[in-house]
């Protein structure tokens, strides 16, 4: 009998590309990008070879002109899926909803698109973004309710384009996601995409990058709040393969309760070709109570040396005493304290939206998670007898 063995990509862009879930071998939790996932939790959307359920519903109110929202049923892939769910989610998807501006659109309200779970059997969905050449737009893609859901989402950016994508997973407790959103970015485009998960029981995120031509620029910015029992998983791989492009990327969580996690993991590469790149990435973890844990990885990949610059960070640390007792010696009370320190903290991402109708609502969503916090310092210091 003879015995195969395989060995594992060398580098990011060598890793497994396929529209064909088959083609991808049973998930086992000790692969290197799957080791931090709690397998069991996702159910379905790792064991099964389709998913029947029924996708959320799609909701948008007034659109601008020049922006259409409607369901498709087919169009030309952006993403190729380079892992086993996306794959599965892609083959399972009963058509897909196309966001679709048209070039030289500009707009200072917002698109904004709902997206809500009614709870049944697994599901799987797809979505579209085409950004027309030298447009200039906003669009607000929201997540609420109940699912257990792996989706796609594909954004294409034309030359000269600017456009602020702005994504919320706000899920019911007991929601499921496993999520790849893939942005190609053309010609001196410019992408800013914040990342906010705040909702569910376990939420996946996969962002990936890839520049069309020179002088494309992408941000990507996340911000996440882990309470008691969830976990929340963000992935990059910024693909730097054009000449004279630029990445930032910029995340900020902060966990507390027992069991709550949350992972960051940032890969860049940068090819041989893509000579001029400048790019970055920093990943801050501010852990409130004990019990909490996060993983924080970065990683460059560098195949050539004419490069503007490089660099990475990442740092996770308890709450800063130091700051809390310098705000209570001004008269702050300890509640109080604390929530200016978390808010100082999200405030920089939650800059970033723009979005009036949003920013007020995070900010409300942070002060209530962080009255949870108050009542588990309350609980932990009535048990010690303080």
């Amino acid at each position: 009998m003879t015995t195969e063995t395989f060995a594992p990509p060398r580098t990011k862009s060598q890793v497994l590309r396929s529209f064909d879930v088959a083609d991808f071998p049973a998930l086992k939790g000790l692969e290197e990008e799957w080791r931090f996932t709690p397998l069991k939790r996702l159910g379905p959307l790792v064991t099964a070879s389709r998913l029947d359920g029924v996708a959320p519903v799609v909701e948008h109110g007034e659109l601008p002109v020049g922006v259409a929202v409607k369901h498709v049923d087919r169009a030309d892939a952006v993403l190729t899926p380079f892992d086993r769910i996306s794959a599965l989610a892609y083959g399972s998807a009963d058509g897909l909803t196309l966001i679709e501006v048209a070039p030289e659109t500009s707009t200072d309200e917002p698109i904004v698109v709902r997206v809500v779970g009614k709870g049944g059997d697994a599901a799987a969905a797809r979505t579209l973004v085409k950004v027309g050449a030298f447009a200039k737009v906003t669009v607000v893609f929201e997540q609420t309710g109940t699912a257990v859901l792996a989706d796609n989402i594909e954004v294409v950016l034309g030359d000269s384009a600017q456009l602020t994508f702005v994504t919320l997973a706000e899920w019911d407790a007991g929601a499921v996601q496993a999520q790849h959103v893939k942005f190609r970015v053309g010609k001196d485009a410019r992408l800013q995409h914040v990342q906010v998960a705040l909702g569910g029981d376990l939420v996946r995120q996969f962002t990936s990058v890839e520049y069309a031509g020179r002088g494309g620029d992408a941000e990507l910015w996340g911000l996440y709040f882990a309470d008691a029992g969830q976990h929340f998983e963000h992935r990059q791989l910024v693909d730097h393969g054009v000449p004279d492009c630029r990445s930032y990327v910029g995340y900020r969580g902060a966990l507390q309760g027992a069991s709550a996690h949350t992972v960051w993991v940032g890969d860049v590469l940068i090819r041989a070709a893509a000579t001029g790149t400048e790019t970055y990435e920093i990943n801050r973890n501010l852990l409130l109570t004990d019990g909490a844990r996060a993983d924080s990885v970065p990683n460059l990949e560098i195949e050539t040396g004419e490069i503007e610059g490089a660099g990475h960070a990442s740092a996770t640390g308890r709450f800063d005493d130091e700051q809390l007792f310098y705000l209570q010696a001004r008269g702050i009370p300890e509640d109080a304290a604390r929530r200016l320190v978390v808010s100082g903290f999200f405030n920089d991402i939650i800059g970033k939206i723009g979005v009036p109708e949003v920013t007020e609502h995070l900010h409300e969503v942070i002060e209530e998670k962080l009255a949870r916090t108050a009542q588990l310092s309350e609980t932990a210091k009535a048990a010690i007898g303080q």
